[in-house]
């Protein structure tokens, strides 16, 4: 099933707005978004009013992962594939749909108990995008850029989003001992490498969210993010490098949620012929972890 459009956005429960639009505009060089959620920080990235709506709760946790696909019809598709998988599916009312800034949408959950959109019709801002720095982000028809959720059961997730819901697989990456190997796994539903990854792991543990990648358009830029990131003290959770599967040059940075953000460039562009590879290195160069 080829519904799929992009990772349209990303909701995600905060306890600590002040520290977020410091690391957001002033560090990372977002633009602010609009919605009607007064109390909720909205990121925006490009024409969509949004790509990540920062909602101010008791903790810090992903709310919603929120995929974009191309119509109504595509829609009553998705629907359609779920609950003949015995999924259950509940459609946002009209309400909670214009509280997305889309036109329609459903929600559901992963096996891993992740809360899962689906929508079509975004509602855009065609202002000019100003970020403070000037950066501009790689997103249009290839959206937000990608989640890393983790699971506690990797291969009832892969069926999950692979064989019901039809993302393509873009390459694993082995990690853990040889004799108990465990598999990081990527998708995608677009030219960009992946737009999905799951890593085992528990999602009740921390925010239930390893990290979101967002692409800008030049490598000047992600070195300049560099700078205002380890001037401004905050934690790097892994040096710049280049990685193997996407060929993305990119650092990590711990967010004021606990999870990181992955900053980067030059992302790989693939097409219907990719042949799915195992990653035996997640890096080329540099990309030196800080486990702490």
């Amino acid at each position: 099933m080829a519904a799929f459009s992009s990772l349209g956005y990303v909701r995600i429960g905060i306890t600590d707005p002040a520290a977020w639009r410091t690391f957001a505009f002033d560090t990372i060089g977002f633009a602010e978004g609009q919605g009607p959620e007064q109390d909720s920080i909205y990121l925006r990235m490009d024409e969509h009013t949004y790509r990540l709506q920062l909602v101010p709760g008791a903790r810090d946790e992903v709310l919603a992962v929120g995929w974009q696909v191309a119509d109504a019809t595509s829609l009553a598709l998705v629907r359609e594939v779920l609950e003949q998988a015995d999924v259950a599916v509940t459609a946002l009312t009209p309400e909670q749909a214009r509280s997305r800034h889309v036109e329609e949408a459903i929600v559901f959950a992963d096996p891993s108990g992740v809360s899962v959109e689906v929508f079509h019709g975004p509602l855009l801002d065609h202002s000019p995008v100003v970020s403070r720095f000037g950066n501009r982000f790689v997103t249009g028809a290839m959206g937000l850029g990608h989640v890393v959720l983790p699971v506690p059961d990797l291969e009832a997730a892969r069926w999950f989003y692979a064989e019901v819901l039809g993302f393509s697989a873009r390459g694993s990456f082995r990690v853990g001992p040889p004799e108990h190997p465990l598999w990081i796994r990527f998708f995608g539903v677009n030219p960009r490498h992946h737009s999905l990854a799951l890593i085992p792991g528990s999602p009740s543990q921390g925010p239930g969210l390893v990290h979101i990648m967002v692409e800008v358009d030049q490598l000047d830029d992600v070195g300049r993010a560099l700078d205002r990131v380890t001037s401004s003290g905050y934690h790097l959770s892994s040096t710049l490098g280049r990685h193997t599967n996407d060929k993305m040059i990119s650092f990590y940075v711990r967010t004021p949620g606990g999870w990181d953000l992955e900053f980067g460039c030059e992302g790989m562009l693939v097409g219907s012929d990719y042949v799915a590879e195992e990653m035996t290195a997640d890096s080329y160069w540099g990309h030196q972890w800080a486990r702490s």
